[in-house]
């Protein structure tokens, strides 16, 4: 009993200390062969998934924005397109309204002209059959004043020779 009378905590006695240093150094030793190890791969594992998940979260962001600048540029393209497009189509559509009143009006020149053409014709044929019939009017109505005026044979040879000076003359 005298060995736990003089027994105190904050004194241990140098067996006593020898014993727990070895107890202590062998359960570091086997701590260290057993968990230790498999603990420090295991941290070491973690931290290169963890580095990994970040390596791939930026190529990731990378990849997003690489993307994006792409997609800008396909969308700044497909604008132009479009614009380009809407210019030709616009174009196309004046030339088309274009070529249609020109031809419109080429319709209308010649469908002038050939109504010009046919008055004139019309006109011309009016003028000649006027002539014609006043010619024959005129021829009968000398017949008439002639064979009034001329009821003998001496005045109608007179006559006659007075028109045959007068063509000789002309």
């Amino acid at each position: 009993m005298l060995f736990l009378a003089d027994f105190s905590v904050i004194r241990p006695e140098p067996g006593l200390l020898f014993w727990m240093t070895l107890i202590f150094l062998v359960f570091w030793f086997i701590m260290s062969k057993v968990a230790f190890k498999p603990i420090a791969t295991a941290l070491k594992k973690r931290e290169e998934d963890i580095q990994e998940a970040l390596d791939q979260a930026k190529k990731a962001r990378e990849e997003m924005a690489n993307l994006q600048s792409q997609n800008e540029a396909l969308l700044k393209q497909a604008r132009e397109e479009r614009a380009k497009i809407l210019k030709e189509a616009t174009e196309t559509k004046d030339s088309i309204i274009n070529e249609a009143k020109n031809k419109a009006k080429e319709e209308a020149t010649k469908v002038i002209s050939s109504a010009k053409l046919e008055i004139d014709n019309q006109k011309n044929l009016a003028m000649a059959e006027v002539k014609s019939q006043a010619g024959l009017l005129a021829i009968q109505i000398a017949e008439k004043v002639l064979r009034k005026e001329l009821s003998s044979n001496a005045e109608q040879v007179n006559y006659a020779n007075n028109l045959v000076k007068e063509i000789k003359l002309n």
